[in-house]
């Protein structure tokens, strides 16, 4: 069961809305990168490279990682996932969402030869529907809560609003969303990095009354004290993304109790090898853990949703239903019904090209 050869085609989508926005840039464009994976029997497996510069990096740099690392599995035996995810980070620095490629398409096509759905090589499912959250982006208030509006319509029962650290605009924001939706719908915030922790405490004392379910990553990065004060301090969850590069940086957020969730992606951690570390480390330590939103096409979703079945509790919705606003997706669709995903039981990712 060797690795043949292998193919990296340009996958580029574009935004439906070409001015979606959150805090750190305005996104209009993914250059990612789909790799395919063909052994001598001449089964494929695919994976993701992810590429948003403000997040992953520039699609060409990318893709660099990506042409650096697969010759590598050229020859070898597929089923070493461990040995060869471990070789790829001896032998290139970073380049997370490069490994993650590599990975997904190890994995996939592992699962495709024993005629198997990934999520059995992840431990198996523990549901076969994942709900969903709904991400909403940083406009006008009333825009904003037009948006939220049509959401809940389509059958979201959580939001996550994004905010722009303007503290009186974004009180305004989160006021027209919670009058245009109700009281029942679950909002989540995310500054994505934005604000300071006493920043945020003060903004609280004033959004209280909203009904906040989370709020993610509202400090930057670094600011693990931040962290860990609004932890301490505020009635909601609080959870980390950015601050959650790495599995070390899992490791570390657990073992200080630094927050009560870990957003967790794929493409954010280098694959689903390292995915189901993490996740083994949260739920050693009692935190919660879900999958936050990685922006591409269903391929993507479809790993995610893998993945996010095997996880023991998700108490928060997840976020595999952004590529329903991205266009020129070459896959099979990835459906989302009443704010819920079913998790694909074919062999594989459950996903293929669109003839």
């Amino acid at each position: 069961m060797k690795i043949t050869g292998f193919e990296i085609r340009p996958c580029p989508q574009a935004l439906r809305d070409p001015q979606w926005k959150f805090s750190r840039a305005v996104v209009q464009l993914l250059e990612g990168h789909v790799l395919i994976l063909r052994d001598e029997e001449g089964c494929t497996g695919l994976g993701y490279a992810h590429a948003i510069p403000a997040i992953s990096g520039t699609g060409a740099s990318v893709r660099a990682g990506v042409e650096f690392l697969a010759p590598l599995l050229v020859g070898r035996d597929p089923r070493d996932i461990g040995a060869l995810m471990d070789e790829c980070d001896l032998r290139l620095a970073n380049h997370l969402s490069s490994k993650a490629a590599i990975d997904m398409a190890l994995y996939d096509l592992i699962a495709r030869r024993l005629g198997v759905p990934v999520h059995a090589l992840l431990g198996g499912r523990r549901r076969d529907s994942i709900r969903q959250s709904r991400i909403v982006a940083i406009k006008s208030p009333t825009e904003m809560a037009a948006q939220s509006l049509k959401l809940v319509e389509d059958g979201y029962a959580q939001l996550k609003l994004k905010l722009s650290g303007d503290t009186t605009l974004d009180i305004e924001r989160i006021a027209s969303v919670r009058d245009a939706v109700g009281p029942t719908v679950a909002l989540t915030l995310d500054p994505n990095q934005a604000y300071s922790a006493k920043q945020m405490m003060a903004a609280f004392a004033r959004i209280e009354r909203h009904g906040i379910s989370l709020i993610e990553q509202p400090v930057p990065a670094s600011d693990w004290a931040g962290l860990a004060l609004l932890t301490r301090t505020l009635p909601v969850a609080i959870e980390a993304d950015e601050s959650a590069q790495t599995v070390q940086d899992v490791r570390r957020l657990v073992e200080d109790r630094v927050v009560d969730v870990i957003n967790l992606k794929i493409t954010k951690l280098g694959g689903l090898t390292r995915f189901r570390q993490a996740v083994q480390l949260c739920e050693a330590a009692g935190v919660d853990c879900r999958l936050g939103a990685a922006f591409g096409p269903a391929l993507l979703q479809a790993f995610s949703a893998h993945a996010a079945s095997s996880v023991r509790t998700l108490p928060h919705a997840c976020e595999l239903a952004e590529h329903l606003h991205l266009l020129d997706d070459p896959f099979e669709p990835f459906t989302v019904d009443h704010g819920e995903v079913r998790v694909p039981i074919g062999a594989g990712c459950g996903i293929a090209f669109e003839a």
